[in-house]
């Protein structure tokens, strides 16, 4: 079935929501599965802020972390069929190969081939330039969904009336200065990410 087809159809959409939410409960650890319902609930608060499918950021946000559980020799062989390289970072911590695995998962098991959910699920970690609306969406509710220690309300007022972009570009820049205080390697695609936002 197209990608378009699923999105006009209601039923098929909520089917496959309904279907990826099981995936993700029986194969996430239950504190890993309650964040990824928060973070489909946050996806759908900032799909309709900005004005995109909120259903298809539910989805996004509930299938983000489908292969977070995964070993590394399945995370590996998942991820590979992207045919992108393996960083030298990723080869490090082979865990952050979750979102290429789960985007390649979501292809094979679900037969997803809506390229933004696709990029959005793929890149949720690091994030990357040129990024989609609904990729910069999941990489912000990942890592603002309320289960999160440092989201307060002053927290969230403070990031309430700004634009996506902006929005993007205060989350990453937090996180980058999180990742340098710890002494903890940043991502290229982070950086490239990072400038692509203030140029």
């Amino acid at each position: 079935m197209k990608a378009e087809t699923i999105l006009e159809n209601k039923p098929e959409l909520e089917l496959l929501i309904s279907r990826v939410t099981e995936y993700a409960e029986n194969h996430e650890k239950k504190e890993r599965f309650a964040h990824s319902v928060r973070t489909a609930e946050t996806c759908v608060k900032l799909c309709r802020r900005f004005g995109l499918n909120e259903r298809k950021g539910y989805f996004v946000g509930i299938a983000h972390d489908i292969c977070k559980e995964c070993d590394d020799m399945q995370l590996v062989s998942l991820a590979v069929k992207d045919g992108l390289p393996i960083s030298e970072l990723e080869r490090t911590k082979i865990s952050l190969l979750h979102g290429r695995a789960a985007a390649i998962l979501l292809k094979e098991e679900f037969n997803i081939k809506d390229d933004d959910i696709i990029e959005a699920v793929r890149y949720h970690t690091f994030g990357k330039a040129g990024m989609g609306s609904l990729a910069k969406i999941l990489y912000v509710a990942d890592k603002i969904e309320p289960g999160r220690k440092h989201i307060t309300r002053g927290y969230l007022e403070k990031i309430e009336e700004i634009s996506l972009d902006e929005l993007v570009l205060f989350v990453l820049s937090e996180n980058i200065s999180y990742l340098k205080a710890h002494d903890k390697k940043i991502a290229p695609s982070s950086k490239e990410f990072l400038e692509s936002l203030v140029s």
